[in-house]
């Protein structure tokens, strides 16, 4: 299966309207308020850190750059094309490679890992904003990269963000600028359950090593001044051996 021409048009929308520059988005916060973070959870896990590094989900290429700082091989691969361009346009010195690829798409998540070898992969906030019929088809395929010596990162929204987003949008005010564009391309995050994460895990057959929480840092700020963070959840697993 693949995701709905409805859903990869929004990205599309969404990511050719987006300005360049690095914290332009809602969710692209500097790396060391981000993957960084992750990195210090993740690294001590890894089984093979020679393996290539996939940021999925990787949009403009923020968290992407700051990963081939530290990891020899480094791909970036988002579903929507314009977010690919954003990614090598910033990334002129050529740090990392950068492709399109729909994760939810067997035959296209195969010929990545047939090219590829297996993988580590890092995913931060990509699953709520998919379908919830596509779920399980793009955990699967993060399990089809990672093969059996990779391990994933994967950061998601927890259900205490969905009463904190809600407020945002329906502020008198409007949403912050940052926040309505997500909301005028039709990409408004949904909610996915806290336990129905490791169990789309355990589904693709991957085991989980180990879980906890942390704020999602936004580059949007309330009117005090203090930046949103979001409540979010982390899991690090790959193959049982």
């Amino acid at each position: 299966m693949s995701v709905s021409s409805r859903y990869r048009e929004a990205w599309e929308g969404f990511w050719r309207e987006a300005p360049d520059g690095q914290g332009a988005v809602f969710w692209d916060a500097a790396p060391a308020q981000t993957v960084a973070l992750h990195l210090a959870l993740f690294e001590p896990k890894l089984r093979d850190p020679g393996l290539q590094m996939v940021d999925l989900g990787c949009g403009n290429g923020t968290q992407t750059r700051f990963l081939a700082d530290r990891f020899t091989h480094v791909v970036g691969a988002d579903l929507s094309a314009a977010a690919v361009d954003h990614a090598r346009q910033a990334d002129p010195a050529g740090q990392a490679t950068y492709r399109v690829l729909d994760a939810t798409d067997k035959t296209d998540v195969e010929a990545l890992h047939a090219e590829l070898g297996d993988a580590n992969v890092y995913m931060r906030g990509v699953l709520h904003q998919a379908d919830p019929d596509d779920r399980q088809p793009l955990i699967d395929g993060v399990a089809t990269l990672v093969g059996e010596r990779g391990h994933v990162f994967l950061v998601e929204l927890a259900e205490a963000a969905r009463p904190v987003l809600g407020a945002l949008a329906q502020d008198p005010a409007g949403p912050p600028p940052k926040l309505a564009p997500v909301f005028r391309h039709g990409i408004a995050p949904g909610e996915v359950a806290d336990d129905a994460v490791p169990e789309y895990l355990r589904a693709a057959g991957l085991t989980v090593l180990a879980s906890g929480e942390l704020p999602l840092l936004t580059t949007e700020f309330r009117p005090d001044g203090a930046r949103i963070e979001l409540p979010s959840k982390w899991h690090i697993a790959s193959r049982a051996t």
